[in-house]
């Protein structure tokens, strides 16, 4: 196929037929020295100038930019001028990047085309990884690290991550692109895994450039969510979880609502984790992995739900109901999947650990002991101070109290009044 000159943007490479064997070219009417290679397995983005000495041609320079699956068009003719500015004034964009005897076994990086030894993408994700696992963080975590890794940055996982450091406009190109495809907040998270990979790396790579590429990024505002009830809501909402066809559900949405604990790490709770005489429960894999394992203070109002739970969970899982506080017919033996249709119930998870946040201070809970009892770190040079056990059995347990009373108080009469309510909360009266 003979070459083409057309205007490049996304929509005209899109169109552009991949050939059956070789390769062929596309030129920029836009931009004198930009154009597009299209070969039988991807498009790149390429410049090609003169440079000069005194007037005179010294060599062409011909540079690789980046695949089109990794760059868009706009970022890619920005950089494209960058660089034949930079020939123009009689300077190699990569002069210090000449490839050597020894880099040249280790092949041809995907983006740059250029020759180098730096650790690809893939190799440092998996060091990374590693020293997630040594510092015990939570499989939640990791799999959240591993999600933007192997399904966002795909296309980078054979990059070179010296590639990313010394041309940042990559970065934040990409940032863009993710933002169009999955939006503001999954853009912003891929980035801060970007950002901790490439730090890691840089702790034994000492040639990576010191500044992190995605440092380059603009980033997309992040409204935090206000989801929370008042305790004017508490009413609207108990009525609703009255209604839940699953009972050992039901008991697991209040108990959320009443220990504001993540819904991840309740799931996973064991019988052998709740200890009555003590009036605890143990959260072995919260949030930060196994070193942050807790206790959380039960209420009388907390204990009744468990109660319920257990027994509900003895009649509809009897089998899984052996290991598992919340049991239910899955591949893991416990609650998998906590979410409600809105038009059911409005409010569950994250939700009710704002609400707990938000009741905890009509409660009279300082903010200091509302941190401690939701397992947040406590700030300031006094927290290692702190001893979390010690305020367990007594202060942080009257704490707790005052919560679930306050909530409970919100109901006003329809303990009294209302059948669906009574026969869930008044203990003993509950059905199937």
């Amino acid at each position: 196929m003979s070459n083409m000159r057309i205007l490049l943007n996304d929509k005209t490479i899109e169109r552009l037929s991949t050939p059956y064997h070789g390769r062929y070219i596309v030129r920029d009417t836009d931009l004198k020295g930009f154009f597009l290679m299209v070969g039988t397995r991807k498009k790149t983005f390429m410049i090609q100038a003169d440079l000069r000495k005194r007037g005179k041609r010294v060599s062409t320079v011909r540079l690789a930019l980046g695949d089109t699956r990794a760059l868009s068009t706009r970022a890619a003719r920005s950089l494209a001028k960058e660089y034949l500015a930079q020939i123009s004034r009689g300077v190699h964009p990569k002069e210090n990047e000449r490839p050597t005897k020894a880099s040249t076994a280790a092949g041809v990086d995907p983006v740059s085309g250029e020759v180098s030894t730096s650790i690809t993408l893939k190799e440092a994700w998996a060091r990374y990884r590693l020293a997630m696992e040594r510092k015990k963080r939570s499989d939640r975590t990791i799999e959240s690290y591993r999600d933007h890794v192997e399904r966002i940055f795909v296309g980078w996982l054979d990059t070179t991550l010296r590639v990313l450091g010394e041309e940042p406009g990559l970065v934040a190109a990409k940032h863009d692109e993710v933002g169009k495809l999955h939006g503001p907040y999954i853009a912003n998270g891929s980035m801060r895994t970007l950002r901790a990979i490439y730090n890691h790396a840089r702790k034994i790579h000492r040639y990576l450039p010191s500044d992190n590429p995605v440092d380059s990024v603009d980033w997309n505002y992040e409204k935090r969510r206000n989801s929370g009830m008042g305790l004017s809501d508490l009413e609207k909402w108990f009525l609703q979880a009255a209604q839940l066809d699953n009972p050992l559900r039901r008991e697991f949405h209040l108990f959320t609502l009443l220990s504001a604990c993540r819904p991840a790490a309740l799931k996973a709770v064991k019988i052998t984790d709740l200890d009555l005489r003590r009036r605890t429960l143990h959260i072995p894999r919260p949030k930060g992995g196994a070193d942050r394992a807790f206790d959380i203070p039960l209420s009388r109002q907390m204990i009744k739900c468990l109660i319920r739970a257990i027994r509900f969970g003895r009649q509809m899982y009897p089998y899984e109901a052996e290991t598992w506080l919340f049991p239910a017919d899955s591949a893991t033996g416990h609650l998998v999947e906590h979410k409600e249709d809105r038009r059911v119930l409005s409010k569950w998870g994250n939700d009710l650990r704002q609400t707990y946040r938000t009741i905890a201070t009509p409660a009279g809970v300082s903010e200091l002991d509302a941190r401690m009892l939701m397992n947040h770190s406590v700030p300031g040079v006094n927290a290692g101070y702190i001893t979390r056990h010690k305020l367990l059995e007594d202060h942080l347990r009257v704490q707790q109290q005052a919560i679930s009373d306050t909530m409970f108080a919100a109901l006003g009469g329809l303990l009294q009044t209302n059948r669906k309510i009574q026969g869930w909360l008044q203990f003993g009266r509950s059905s199937v």
